[in-house]
């Protein structure tokens, strides 16, 4: 299958414009101006249904649609759209939009760039003690676009927003320094959008001197297995990437590939299965997750034929994600409480051969926070929450206590069940010289 792309600017060519029904392609003309959009010709052949894909959660997840914006935002658009055709004055009108919808990752650039020889290094993030985030230039993009993604601000042409490393000669060097980091994670956009020789070029410096490092782990984030799964099977240089897999596993690395898929039919074809047993067969493992989304996936009945289809083939459950405040959160989010009782009866229709994912988790500014569910504390509601992950290690699995609060959707709208503080609040007020604030984004770990 030969990969097509589309986007605003083909959208009306071929037999694609016959499936959109008008209203729905207005609509994705007006909010993708705004929100970044890009779809192929896998996804609309094979995985979304034409008969209604306005119920369809495939087309929710790679089609704009209205309400994704706010009303006055889609209506700012749409008048613009339609009273010029001046690329400058459209772009300006969305970037304004965009402004005010969190696009959140300046705090990301001033809180996680490590330092080296006194450069900050740029397209590199160390949030966690034991995990560096690297982010290839050549990887900034992705087979198509989630419309939750929290990496939207990436996909629009702010370039403020972008994260890239065009070398991997300073990850080298941070990594050897810096002993305590045994999980390389390789993110974007997707860095399986990279050719083989842009790929290669990133890895092969590290893997020649691996020894140097303290370098256990490399993961791999990545939607292909969801959105062009022939990366790994019928593509020109798939076998080539899978040879580069085992040189990677031989060494006695663990090379994990990080799939997210949101919905099971994402694994419902012959090629995402073949692509998974090519994979496998390399030693890599596959782990996987997703955000819990609102018109996509927000029922148990989805989660447990997912985690229960994912372990048969051979792939291991990893997260389930709370959607963050970025982009069109309100169109998807739903409260803490709805997402805890939708774990929960998707937990407990399992087997515990598939309980090894993890969740609801907020990937938040002082770290990965699970929501483990509602309590009863000497006649109090509360939430109970603990960190999964930390900026300081010593916080992660210490429970803490915010008030009962049915409409909170994200951590930043909980408040302390006891006393005026979350323990960690002070310590975090000592790092950036404010107290915890809103989230931004984190990483595919």
């Amino acid at each position: 299958m030969k990969y097509k792309a589309f986007t605003l600017s083909n959208i009306e060519e071929g037999d694609l414009l016959k499936k959109i029904p008008s209203g729905l392609l207005h609509d994705l003309k007006v909010v993708g101006t705004v929100l970044p959009f890009k779809s192929n010709n896998y996804l609309t052949d094979q995985l979304i249904d034409w008969s209604n894909p306005e119920a369809d959660p495939m087309f929710q997840l790679t089609f704009p649609q209205r309400g994704m914006l706010s009303s006055e935002h889609f209506k700012l658009m749409e008048q613009t759209l339609a009273s010029t055709s001046d690329k400058n004055q459209i772009q300006a009108v969305a970037n304004q939009i965009r402004l005010e919808l969190n696009p959140h990752p300046a705090g990301q650039k001033e809180h996680n760039v490590p330092v080296l020889r006194g450069e900050k290094l740029q397209g590199i993030q160390h949030k966690y003690r034991e995990t560096v985030l690297f982010f290839p230039s050549a990887g900034q993009t992705c087979h198509a676009y989630c419309t939750f993604c929290f990496r939207w601000p990436q996909f629009t042409g702010m370039d403020e927003f972008r994260f890239a490393a065009r070398e991997s000669e300073n990850l080298l060097d941070y990594l050897i320094l810096n002993q305590s980091v045994t999980d390389l994670l390789m993110t974007g956009g997707d860095p399986m959008m990279m050719s083989f020789g842009a790929f290669e070029r990133y890895l092969t410096p590290l893997l020649d001197q691996i020894g140097k490092t303290n370098i256990q782990t490399i993961r791999i984030g990545t939607k292909s297995l969801s959105f062009w799964p022939f990366k790994f099977t019928t593509d020109p240089e798939a076998d080539q990437f899978l040879r580069l897999f085992e040189r990677i596993t031989s060494m006695g690395i663990n090379l994990a590939i990080m799939a997210h898929f949101s919905h099971p039919r994402e694994l419902s074809t012959p090629a995402v299965e073949e692509a998974i047993k090519r994979i496998r067969a390399t030693g890599a493992q596959i782990r996987t997750q997703s955000p819990i989304l609102r018109h996509i996936n927000n029922s148990p009945q989805v989660w447990s034929e997912m985690w229960r289809r994912q372990v048969n083939l051979n792939c291991i459950p990893y997260y389930m994600f709370v959607p963050r405040d970025t982009g069109a959160r309100h169109y998807f989010a739903l409260p803490l409480l709805q997402t805890w009782e939708i774990w929960q009866q998707a937990y407990q229709n399992v087997s515990g051969i598939c309980r090894t994912v993890r969740g609801p988790s907020m990937s938040c500014t002082p770290g990965k926070v699970q929501f483990v569910g509602p309590s009863d504390v000497n006649g109090e509601k509360v939430f109970v929450l603990r960190f999964l992950q930390g900026r300081n290690p010593d916080w992660v699995q210490r429970p803490f206590f915010a008030r009962y609060d049915e409409k909170a959707v994200w951590m930043d709208e909980l408040k302390p069940a006891f006393g005026d503080s979350f323990f960690f609040e002070a310590e975090e007020e000592n790092l950036y010289g404010e107290r915890y604030h809103d989230s931004f984004p984190d990483d595919f770990e």
